[in-house]
């Protein structure tokens, strides 16, 4: 198991936690790591845009003119695709964009992303952050003293004074345990994790 050390709010050494090599020393690939991803962005996709065929477009009930002996071309509606104020032919309709990840390669995934973290020595645990007011200038501080510039922080329980003083710094973000995904992890090249929260992980991974 790989040792890691635990440390406090001012970056001093407090204890020591272990990590199970099975969900933090996993070899990484990044094939599984894109796909994974690739679906999480892909679900986000709200997929409402809508455009009107011939079938749906308003009016166009009556043909223009007759079929033979005007010397114009033949023509049916008045909302043909070739006609201005007309259909559209081929255009973007409602759709659901997210696609399948087996549950497997999901655990597979978030278990290399943390590897991942670990191998770059950019995983940080600490034993919690205590903030007794909501003030963005002495989480301020907490960030500074643990060298951070754009991390995800990952806590075991939400803690409204923590959330509403790190809204507002960017480049950082706190996340829920139970809430962690690939990409967010992925996405903050410094991860810092709870020692309750690193232990929820491991028991949800398992």
């Amino acid at each position: 198991m790989a040792n890691v050390k635990v440390f406090d709010q001012s970056k001093k050494e407090v204890g020591a936690i272990e990590l199970a090599p099975e969900i933090f020393e996993v070899e990484v690939r990044p094939e599984i790591l894109q796909f994974v991803v690739r679906s999480q962005l892909a679900a986000r996709r709200s997929g409402t845009h809508s455009t009107k065929t011939r079938s749906t477009v308003r009016g166009g009930g009556r043909k223009p003119w007759r079929q033979k002996g005007t010397g114009r071309a033949r023509a049916g509606s008045m909302r043909s695709p070739i006609w201005r104020g007309g259909a559209i032919t081929f255009g973007p309709l409602p759709r659901e964009y997210g696609f399948k990840v087996n549950k497997k390669v999901r655990k597979l995934a978030m278990c290399m992303a943390l590897s991942s973290r670990l191998s770059e020595e950019k995983l940080t645990v600490l034993n919690t952050i205590d903030l007794p007011e909501i003030k963005t200038k002495g989480f301020v501080e907490v960030v500074k003293s643990l060298g951070l510039e754009k991390a995800l922080i990952v806590v075991k329980e939400a803690d409204k004074n923590l959330v509403l003083s790190a809204r507002n710094i960017p480049g950082i973000k706190v996340l829920e345990a139970e809430k962690l995904n690939v990409y967010d992890v992925l996405r903050y090249p410094e991860l810092v994790m709870f020692e309750g929260a690193a232990k929820d992980v491991q028991e949800r991974l398992k």
